[in-house]
């Protein structure tokens, strides 16, 4: 649950984001900078968070009262090596974090925190992960909350899609891509699984609405509606044009066959906001594709 220490929204002094050109970090940027919010920018072009030198480049780059958004990772992790080069990442920043007094974090996180058989979840719900990228995003969040006094956010998406997303995951990203090249759009099974998606452009509003109100606590970004696979294939092929095609599975079925939400605590926090429905945010996403 957040708590917000603006109880109205007010713009921050400036914003250091810190993972810019990646696919969730360069939208949050476009979004601040339509918000006339004064922006640093910062790719691993100019802080690549595993130079031995990195967490030093990093005060010198940060200002007292900054707010920071930190969502740069080595992702998704898959391996040992991986894991210990995100923790080392985190490392960096804490290490400045800890020089230099900020005014504010918000660090964009993962769902994969949570335990899976958690269900319904909720920001409650206790975080056990099972994989190394949940283990690598709770470690980064203690990591985070020890190494700086100042209001500490924790952004959790879960599946995101949207036109730049650069991965191609299981899910709308490959199917459209699938779609765009003349191929079948590919299920597993029957593609019974059941999982919540979120538009890119609506993690960005939540990251964007806690910089405002300056919240501290944890916020986990999505709609709360469960769609299967087979459900968003049919929606990717009537938009995209072409087919879907049931394969075998190249493992055996997944134990956590559905996983739901309680979004409950984020219209608490904000009673405004309200997610963009799948088949809506999938159409957004052609739009977008076809402006590009």
């Amino acid at each position: 649950m957040l708590e917000h220490s603006n109880a109205k929204p007010e713009k921050p002094r400036r914003v250091v984001v810190i993972g810019a050109g990646g696919f969730v970090g360069s939208t949050i940027c476009r979004r601040l900078q339509k918000a006339d919010i004064p922006l640093v920018a910062l790719t691993r072009k100019e802080l690549d968070l595993l130079h031995e030198n990195a967490a030093p480049r990093l005060v010198a780059l940060l200002e007292p009262q900054d707010s920071v958004v930190f969502v740069s990772a080595v992702a998704p992790v898959k391996t040992v090596p991986m894991l210990m080069q995100n923790l080392r990442m985190g490392e960096a920043v804490c290490e400045a974090l800890a020089s230099v007094p900020v005014s504010h974090v918000v660090y964009i996180s993962s769902d994969a925190v949570y335990a899976d058989d958690q269900n319904p979840v909720t920001e409650q719900s206790y975080c056990a992960p099972s994989t190394l990228h949940g283990m690598m995003h709770a470690a980064r969040e203690l990591m985070l909350k020890s190494a700086t006094k100042a209001p500490v956010a924790f952004l959790r998406p879960t599946l995101i899609y949207g036109a730049r997303d650069p991965h191609g995951g299981y899910g709308p990203n490959r199917f459209r891509r699938q779609a765009d090249q003349g191929e079948p759009i590919q299920i597993f099974g029957e593609g019974e699984e059941r999982r919540d998606h979120v538009l890119i452009d609506d993690v960005a509003a939540l990251a964007m609405q806690m910089l405002m109100h300056r919240s501290s606590g944890a916020l986990n970004a999505v709609t709360g509606v469960s769609t299967s696979f087979h459900d968003i294939a049919q929606i990717v092929a009537r938009l995209h044009g072409g087919t879907v095609q049931s394969i075998p599975r190249p493992g055996p079925r997944p134990h956590l066959l559905h996983r739901f939400f309680d979004i409950t605590n984020c219209y608490k926090a904000f009673p405004d906001f309200r997610y963009t429905r799948l088949e809506e945010g999938l159409t957004r996403t052609r739009t977008q594709l076809q402006a590009l």
